[in-house]
């Protein structure tokens, strides 16, 4: 996922540990595998934050989309 998204692993791990990305399923080795939602994801937040909207804001704004009231 770090080649082809243009963030760095802990940036990756971050947004997954925030809940702003998940793992689609986990290799035998115990890594990470994404699938093609986590990349949207990551468009969505460098859009968000290139607009200078926090990290709190964007969990909000998802937590909203993915749970709508």
């Amino acid at each position: 996922m770090v080649d082809y998204s243009g963030v760095s692993r802990q940036t990756i791990h971050n947004y997954t540990t925030m809940g702003l990305i998940r793992e689609s399923r986990w290799t035998d080795g115990g890594h990470r595998l994404y699938d093609q939602s986590a990349f949207r994801r990551l468009d969505q937040i460098a859009e968000l934050r290139g607009r200078r909207k926090s990290l709190g804001f964007i969990r909000e704004h998802f937590a909203k989309l993915d749970n709508p009231a």
